[in-house]
């Protein structure tokens, strides 16, 4: 049985892998926040990413890391740098002692969010990130590209686009961004699965006004299910909707916070 590694599994995403994998691969599962007591073929890791001991002893005989730890949305550079910097640097670090073959490494549209809306995305142009946590999202995929070349430990960053709860989406945006929990956990199992070195592959679901034409989802075999096509009638104008900076651009809200430039694209 493959033994799969999960970072952050307290949180949204981490919860909903756990469900549906718990009978389907061993997990070991690290949060520093409380979780469930382990089931069968679990082990429950309560621990900070940043800590070295506790990350080696826990990557023991682990297959393939799924790294969803760290902070979520945007914060201090104090806590960006402790959580999502050097807690994604310990995390690839344990695997590679460890002699573990892949990571999947969790990124963000938010690591590209300053491209206009109206610029179609494939995962080969520079990074744009709209916050301190699309910075971080940024250094881990340039982590991932540094350890596959120069240690042989294969990755695929996964640019998530909005996942939620609940599992549909919640403002216009998201008509562009949304992908199911059943889509995202499809991918990543692909991701973790696929015959593959490097990639940078972005998350979204089969959506008719997504921004993003990705050739990569394709060679790592993500075949979306779902639309947020189907919820076009019930999601209405949100806030984040009616700002003159957020509707223009790709991170939405992101780029609106702190901003003192405005929306002008370069």
């Amino acid at each position: 049985m493959k033994k799969v590694m999960i970072t952050g599994a307290a949180g949204l995403i981490g919860r909903m892998l756990r469900a549906r994998w718990r009978n389907q691969w061993a997990l070991v599962l690290v949060d520093r926040a409380e979780m469930d007591p382990a089931g069968p073929h679990e082990t429950v890791v309560r621990c900070d990413l940043s800590d070295h001991d506790a990350m080696q002893r826990a990557m023991q005989g682990v297959d393939a890391v799924v790294h969803l730890g760290g902070i979520s949305t945007e914060a201090s550079w104090a806590d960006i740098r402790d959580s999502n910097i050097e807690g994604c640097y310990q995390t690839f670090e344990a695997a590679r002692l460890a002699g573990v073959r892949r990571i999947v490494f969790a990124s963000s549209n938010h690591a590209i969010g300053f491209y206009p809306r109206s610029t179609p995305l494939t995962g080969a142009e520079p990074v744009r990130p709209d916050t301190r946590y699309g910075v971080s999202k940024a250094f881990g995929e340039a982590l991932a590209s540094y350890y596959a070349d120069k240690f042989g430990l294969s990755a695929v960053c996964l640019r998530i686009g909005t996942a939620r709860s609940p599992d549909e989406p919640g403002e216009l945006r998201h008509l562009s961004t949304w992908i199911s929990h059943r889509d995202l956990a499809h991918l990543i199992e692909r991701s973790i699965e696929a015959d593959v070195h490097f990639e940078i592959v972005f998350g979204a679901s089969n959506n008719r006004e997504g921004w993003w034409p990705d050739d990569a989802q394709r060679r790592i075999g993500y075949r979306p299910q779902d639309s947020a096509d189907d919820w076009r009638g019930q999601v209405t104008e949100h806030a984040n909707d009616r700002d003159p900076i957020a509707r223009s651009l790709q991170g939405g809200i992101y780029c609106s916070w702190e901003n003192t430039r405005g929306a002008a694209p370069r």
